[in-house]
């Protein structure tokens, strides 16, 4: 069964106070910190570059979990895993060939992943499984923080698993308390959570709270499948 990860979006973190977001997180029981960059080409919002991931990596002690939403992933992908990315994320939906941008990752010293949004099949992506550490489902289409979590994207992380694929299953968007244990019963085990955390009184009885449901349900999970 793999390790259930808590990935803290920072996109919801405090910006103004962001060495600080970062550590009161770590400190809540984060394992990665879920870092959001966005193009206002792919995605119609623009967030954080090259410079905050290198700022980041100064002060983090978790791995960072970079997620690109741009339009065209190999131009930059050495760039962000120099920056300090740990694991990269790109869309499969931004390039014609993926595994050109998985080689530059890798070459570069970072962990490949593939995203897919809400509406791109798993097809996109299953000639690359083999190649990449992991695959992120978009359970809302990317852009904006604090949308509401589409279920229907469900079959595609059950799909995954019975493919084969035994590496990290990311899911994000509208996770929470109420979501993630039907995101973890499919198949998912890396878990980005925005608002459901920055926005909780308590960050460290939060996490918990999504990492003992996330377990659980894989339990049943792994129980049910013997």
């Amino acid at each position: 069964m793999p390790t259930v990860r808590i990935a803290p979006s920072l996109l919801s973190a405090d910006f103004v106070r962001l060495a600080e977001e970062v550590r009161r997180v770590e400190d809540a029981g984060a394992d990665w910190l879920h870092v959001d960059v966005m193009d206002g080409h792919f995605v119609p919002n623009l967030t954080i570059g090259l410079p905050v991931v290198e700022a980041l990596k100064k002060v983090a002690r978790r791995p960072l979990d970079v997620h690109i939403m741009i339009s065209n992933p190999l131009d930059y992908a050495r760039r962000y895993v120099e920056a300090g990315a740990d694991v990269l994320t790109f869309h499969a939906e931004a390039c014609a060939e993926p595994r050109a941008v998985i080689d530059v990752i890798r070459a570069a010293g970072g962990k490949p992943a593939l995203a897919i949004n809400p509406n791109t099949p798993i097809e996109r992506v299953e000639p690359c499984l083999d190649a990449v550490a992991m695959v992120l489902v978009m359970s809302v289409y990317p852009g904006f923080g604090g949308q509401k979590f589409m279920p229907e994207v469900l079959p595609k992380l059950t799909a995954l698993r019975a493919a084969g694929f035994a590496g990290d299953l990311e899911i994000d968007g509208g996770i929470g308390p109420s979501t993630i244990a039907a995101a973890a019963q499919a198949g998912a085990n890396v878990f980005v959570a925005g608002s459901a955390i920055f926005g909780a009184p308590d960050l460290s009885a939060r996490i918990g709270e999504l990492r003992r449901a996330a377990e659980a349900a894989a339990v049943r999970t792994a129980a049910g499948a013997r």
